[in-house]
Parts: C-alpha cells; structure tokens; sequence
C-alpha cells in the first residue's frame, strides 16, 4: 500500500465525524462535478498565508528566556544561558534524563487568512546531547486563548530521545491531530485568529553544546470542502532531472520504521528533492544500513523522519527538517492554491512533493489506490500534465510517471472525497513541502514569494 497515512487517516475520519457528517454530505451535494465553478473564488483565494521566522531581526522580534540571536549568512537561534534543568522521560523508551534548557517566544502573529488549521515547521541543527520542542498557542475568533500544543519534539538521531509527536492534545474545540492543528467544527465560524510559536531547546547538563535553529514558522488555511476543484488552464512545459527512487525497492527492510519500505513515500521523496539539491549523506551517516541494501540513503531518510508516536515516516514537518538538517537548505510544510503555483514553481526550477489520496480508478496510470502518498512533482508536458517521480513504483527506472492534468490537480487539491466504501472521507487540500536553497537565484524567489513562502 502506497504511503505512510493509514493513521494519519484515521485521525481525519474522526475529525471529519466530530464536525458532523450531515455537514460533509451537504458539502459533496454543493461541490460535486459539474458545480466546481461556483467554488473558484473561494478555493483560490485568501484560503492560505504563511510566516516563517529566519532573519536576525526575527529572531531579535520574540521572547528570549536564555536563548540569542546569532547573525552571519544564516542567522539563527542558539541556546546561551540555561533557565534551569528538566526531567524529561521519554514516553518511547522509559528512560529519564536531566536536561538544560532555554526559550524563545514568537511575537504574536495574525495571518491573513483566520485558519481552521495551521501546520508548524522549521529547521534546525540538533548535535548529539540536544533536541528541540515546538509548541504553538492560538487566539480564538472569539477572543479566548488555546493551551500551549506540542507541535513536535524533534532530533536529527534519535540516540537521545525519539522524536515524537504528541497525541491527546485537545481543549475541546481545536486538536492537534499529529502534526497539524484543527478547529474541530469549522461549520461552527470558530478561527484561530492568531498564534505564537514556542521553541525550548535542550542540551546535556554541564555542556556548552546548543540547537541552532533557523527557520520556524507555520501555515495558517482555511480551505473550503470541496470535492473537486475548477480545472485550470496549462502554462509551462518544463521537466527538471530529480534523481528517482523507488520505495519498494525497500520493501521489507527495517520494519521497525513503519513497516519498512512498502510504507516509505514520504521519507524516499525527501531524499529524491535533497539530492536534487546536490546534497547526500556521508558515509558516516549510511554506516548503519546493511551494506547489501540498495539505495541506503532512503533507510537514512526513513530513521531519519520516523515519528515514534505516530508509527511512521510520513509526518509532515518531520520530513521537512530532514531536508533542511543538509547544509544550506530550507524546508517548509504550506499548502498551494492550485497547479498554477505549482507550475511557477517548476518553471524556477523548484520540484515539489505533494501529498495526495484516491482510489484506483481516480489516478489513470498509477495502478493502485491509497488513503495517503506522497509524490515528487518534476514538470509538466506540452499538454499540461503532471510529471511526477512516483515512489510507488517496482524499480528506480519505472519511478517517472505522466498523470493527467485534471485527475492530478483534483486528487491533490480536494478536501473531501469518497473512499473504496462510498464513505466521505478527508483530502489534503494542497498541502506539500518544500525544499529550496538558501540563497535562492532570483527566479527562484520571485517563485517562492508568489506562493508565499518567502
């Protein structure tokens, strides 16, 4: 089965069910083919907004509680002078450990779109005897506050803790459901109006070692349901050279990172984008995979964004941070409005990696059907169609696809579809991540500001 999202689904259905079903019929009967235009203003405007945190003068705009700013050609925040030590017994092991730590707060920050969820993300360097915590906090629409939500609690190893995210966080109206923060009704007009952003960054006691943390930062959406979306109109034939792997060439391998590679789309896309970029693991990195094994930095990738709570390596801002842990490389989780953006993108020579659901049937070509995968979107043909390095496939060379244009955009860019039992179920609306340089070319930026990344 393509993808690592059988939980990840079923945290969906859930909170598909807690909004209301009728409320989910209701929406397929004013959105089914046929009716997608009445949806364009809403589905491609005003539905996303993003802000992330990486200059010097950022990191001097929050709360620092034993953390600095440090400036130079990727200015970031370190730990400087510990607030004190905490326990922290980690839920995956059972051990307790003591660790120094210090804070920094966001300034409170109201995006222009008041959101029904918001996903966190950042990068960081983690050195071995230290790891970080991201939390987030919201302002309701109707003036009250959200508790602080562990986003995540993130190393690049995982010999000091497993990075983990955190289950059974709800106050009742919002829950964060893995790696992302939902209004549990939104038919009820509940939004987060605003949020800050919490980073405690931990080291061994007794040591100078520091997290370096560049870029944090989340999407806020409010995307309409919506079962299909308005076709839109090709603009680019382009097709960037990605290297390509395929994830079942895995299959089998590591079963203790989320049933080995049958399950590995997300982590193997990473690493086909971060080579893309011109960056690979060492040799010391790769000493752990069983030499017989090809493609080993894929295992790395994987060990590398598993997610110990969620039993998986598709969470989202996981898979980011991998990325941006390789020199000079950025990585953010947003969503985009629609091919148009991705083929701005494409056409500034940035590849993209979606996050998509369908049946068998939906998706010509592709031979299977899935509740969650990710592709590496490489181009698009004269005709518009998508181009993508799906790691659902046999072998590396079988990798490249071509997926027809109005299939992919709405298997991507929906936010409620019917499953194999005719039930209604969650569509991602969108969302992909990513990965740029840090000095992007100026084609490049213009792309990323278009899309509101930068």
């Amino acid at each position: 089965m393509p993808g690592s999202a059988s939980r990840r689904t079923v945290l969906a259905a859930a909170l598909a069910a807690a909004a209301g079903t009728a409320g989910a019929v209701s929406a397929a009967a004013a959105a089914e083919p046929g009716d997608a235009e009445a949806d364009t203003a809403a589905a491609v405007a005003g539905t996303v907004a993003n802000r992330f945190w990486s200059t010097f003068t950022d990191w001097r705009s929050g709360t620092a509680e034993g953390t600095r700013p440090v400036a130079g050609l990727r200015p970031g925040l370190v730990l400087d002078a510990p607030l004190g030590r905490t326990d922290y017994t980690d839920p995956h092991t059972g051990t307790t450990s003591a660790w120094e730590y210090a804070l920094w707060t966001s300034p409170e920050h109201t995006p222009a779109v008041p959101a029904t969820e918001v996903i966190a993300s950042w990068n960081a360097r983690t050195p071995a005897g230290t790891w970080i915590q991201v939390e987030l906090s919201g302002t309701y629409s109707d003036g009250t506050r959200t508790p602080w939500f562990v986003m995540g609690r993130w190393a690049s190893g995982d010999t000091d803790i497993k990075r983990t995210s955190v289950d059974d966080q709800t106050d009742g109206r919002s829950t964060v459901w893995t790696d992302t923060l939902a209004v549990d009704d939104p038919a009820s007009g509940l939004r987060l109006a605003s949020y800050r952003l919490r980073l405690t960054l931990h080291r061994r006691p007794g040591t100078t070692l520091t997290p370096t943390v560049w870029r944090l930062g989340a999407m806020a959406s409010d995307v309409p349901d919506r079962f299909t979306v308005p076709a839109s109109v090709p603009g680019l034939a382009r097709e960037l050279t990605v290297p390509r792997y395929s994830q079942n060439t895995h299959v089998g391998q590591y079963p203790e990172y989320d049933n080995g590679g049958e399950a590995w789309c997300s982590p193997t896309s990473s690493q086909m984008i971060v080579e893309y970029w011109g960056r690979e693991p060492s040799a010391a990195d790769l000493a752990w995979v069983n030499p017989e094994y090809a493609d080993p930095q894929v295992c790395h990738a994987a060990r590398s964004t598993y997610d110990h709570q969620y039993s998986g390596c598709g969470n989202w801002p996981f898979n980011a941070a991998y990325a941006a842990a390789y020199p000079d490389l950025n990585a953010v989780v947003t969503r985009l409005r629609s091919l148009t953006d991705l083929e701005a993108l494409i056409r500034a020579g940035i590849p993209a990696i979606t996050s998509q659901s369908f049946r068998k049937e939906e998706l010509t070509g592709a031979g299977y059907g899935t509740a969650g995968h990710l592709m590496t979107v490489i181009g698009f043909t004269p005709d518009g169609d998508v181009i993508a390095n799906d790691p659902a496939s046999p072998t590396n060379d079988a990798v490249r696809r071509v997926y027809r244009r109005r299939e992919w955009e709405n298997i991507w860019l929906r936010t409620k579809r019917y499953n194999a039992s005719g039930k209604v179920v969650s569509g991602t609306g969108g969302v992909c991540y990513l990965y740029f340089p840090d000095r992007p070319t100026p084609a490049q930026r213009k792309a990323l500001q278009a899309v509101g990344v930068l």
